[in-house]
């Protein structure tokens, strides 16, 4: 009879799945990688929300004071002022409507040029997709959104001028700004890596695009032959769009407007995409 403790134990090994990084990807997984990765999605969510507000003696009203504040300087300056038209709209709510948008652009699309150098050690350290860093920025700077969002909606019924039946049309804009400002970091993040004066160069850019923007007019006061130049910035249609859903019929809604804002938006994403994929396999040699 054998004796058992003679015997060699029998080791299981567990199957793992390997990735392997090649110089050219093929993609064909790649997308399933990052439904895969949702959960580290999730965390760097989380992490950049607690880093934001962390130590910070308003905490989340930081989300409200920007836009509040910015709303008071506009209604002045182009309100009262420049005496602007507003359709018909209270000047004030026309104006939180414009920066809405511009304000989740500007921030969101800051933060996410800068994401895949700002976690230089992630992504020299570990493999994910690394389209996973610009979509956090993107979430995160949504959740400020719908902050200063709720300000909005109870400002709308202190100056009698509630949401319309117009506002079940602001998911789809909302939806549109989200993929142009994931088209237009996705670009400037992998750019960043080689070339860090995009770091000093964006904050100017978007401070001359409040300006090419009509967050503090509306886009009714600008020239007629200058309407289609002016609609090749996304953002005018996008714009025009919130205000559209959340004033109503005050602010008009030009179709070719929107459908121009739409096909830049997507060409953007495309180019975007294809570029940062293109890119992402040489980031942590150059990073």
């Amino acid at each position: 009879m054998n004796d058992v403790s003679d015997q060699a134990p029998v080791i299981k090994a567990a199957s793992q799945q390997l990735t392997i990084i090649t110089s050219k990807p093929d993609g064909k997984n790649y997308w399933s990688e990052v439904w895969n990765c949702r959960e580290l999605l999730g965390m760097m969510v989380w992490r950049d929300l607690v880093v934001r507000y962390k130590q910070t003696a308003m905490g989340l009203s930081w989300a409200l004071v920007r836009p509040l504040a910015t709303m008071l300087v506009f209604s002045l300056v182009f309100g009262k002022l420049a005496n602007l038209p507003s359709n018909g709209a209270p000047y004030a709510l026309m104006v939180f409507a414009g920066l809405l948008p511009w304000l989740f652009f500007s921030a969101a699309f800051s933060d996410a040029s800068n994401s895949v150098v700002g976690n230089a050690s992630l992504v020299s350290k570990v493999y994910f997709p690394r389209v996973i860093i610009p979509l956090t920025s993107v979430i995160v700077g949504l959740v400020d959104f719908l902050i200063a969002m709720l300000v909005y909606v109870m400002m709308s019924f202190i100056y009698g001028h509630p949401p319309s039946v117009h506002v079940l049309a602001l998911p789809l804009f909302l939806l549109q700004l989200c993929l142009l400002i994931l088209g237009c970091s996705l670009s400037v993040a992998a750019l960043s890596v080689w070339y860090r004066d995009f770091r000093h160069l964006l904050p100017v850019v978007l401070q001359l695009g409040v300006y090419l923007s009509p967050v503090g007019f509306a886009s009714t006061v600008v020239p007629e032959k200058w309407q289609t130049l002016y609609a090749l910035n996304p953002m005018v249609g996008i714009i025009d769009g919130f205000r559209w859903s959340l004033l109503g019929d005050t602010q008009p809604l030009r179709l070719y407007e929107t459908g121009l804002s739409l096909l830049i938006t997507l060409l953007l994403l495309w180019s975007g995409l294809r570029f940062f994929r293109r890119s992402e396999h040489h980031f942590s040699d150059a990073i």
